[in-house]
């Protein structure tokens, strides 16, 4: 566009700077200091610069914040459906509010994660431009290491991903075998489903071998109960030994706790709490008994 009207490449690389890097992140025309007036003006006609707009703030009782930006509905993640997809401007400014907010008072943002509301490789164009912006050198700069895509598995995109970005990919995996997989991906994306100790070593045995010569660690991540849902976090003691298991058989594993899920700001916890009372997943057949008789995992 820049150019199409008239302009030097480097004005670009001047309106660049001012919006992802040197710690400006303007937020409308009026911050764009520095450049051509005529550049500016052509910018007011021609494009929209504006900040992130926020509709709630919560700050749970471990500290965790949690921003609500105005295009986030709120509810159970798996229940809310689809909307449409963010623009890779809408990401990355998620990542520039962040920046601005802490800058000074914590240090900078050194962590991004794709993750949380729907799947980011169905919105995969937008997602790899986005990654590209956050690890660009004149961009906002961040590790590529730093930079990761939380996937529950699109192969197709999966490698496209792998091919074309530098930055770093989780996958998030919901069951030890495709049966499975394919039950809780279908109604809930849930994480650490509540069954019998000798299904669950099962389990573990199966994720050794599974990710056996792959360059990889695992992250144990407990369940967030929310409304829709009849099931309960595993307890601390389950996931010790299940993280314990893994660990014997030579997996590089961690636990992550949960954080904000008073404010419904978890894992799969994205509305107010108490302000959604989602209908109840239906639960597999092969869960039933564990669900009845209280066991957990």
């Amino acid at each position: 566009m820049v150019q199409s009207h008239g302009f030097r490449p480097g004005q670009a690389l001047m309106l660049w700077k001012r919006l992802y890097g040197d710690n400006i992140w303007a937020h409308g025309i009026d911050e764009l200091e520095g450049l051509n007036k005529d550049f500016k003006k052509m910018l007011s006609e021609h494009a929209e610069i504006r900040a992130l707009s926020l509709k709630d703030i919560r700050t749970a009782s471990d500290g965790t914040r949690k921003e609500v930006a105005d295009f986030v509905r709120a509810g159970p993640t798996d229940w809310m459906g689809l909307r449409r997809y963010l623009t890779a401007a809408e990401i990355v400014e998620q990542a520039v509010h962040a920046r601005r907010l802490l800058y000074g008072d914590i240090g900078s943002i050194t962590n991004v994660v794709f993750m949380g509301m729907g799947e980011p490789f169905h919105n995969i164009e937008n997602v790899i431009k986005a990654a590209d912006i956050m690890v660009d050198e004149q961009g906002l700069h961040f590790s590529p290491r730093k930079v990761t895509v939380s996937t529950s598995g699109l192969v197709p995109h999966l490698k496209r991903f792998l091919h074309e970005s530098k930055c770093a990919l989780a996958v998030s995996l919901n069951a030890t075998t495709d049966e499975t997989e394919c039950q809780w991906v279908s109604i809930s994306f849930l994480c650490n489903v509540e069954t019998s100790i000798s299904q669950y070593i099962e389990d573990a045995n199966r994720l050794i071998d599974r990710v056996k010569g792959i360059p990889c660690k695992i992250n144990l991540i407990f369940f967030n109960p929310h409304s829709g849902s009849q099931f309960r976090p595993s307890s601390d003691e389950k996931m010790i030994e299940f993280r314990n298991v893994l660990a014997k058989g030579g997996c590089t594993v961690f636990m992550r706790f949960s954080r904000g899920d008073d404010q419904m700001a978890a894992c799969g916890q994205l509305g107010n709490p108490g302000s959604i009372k989602a209908p109840l997943l239906r639960v597999p057949e092969q869960f039933r008994v564990a669900l009845n008789t209280g066991t957990s995992t």
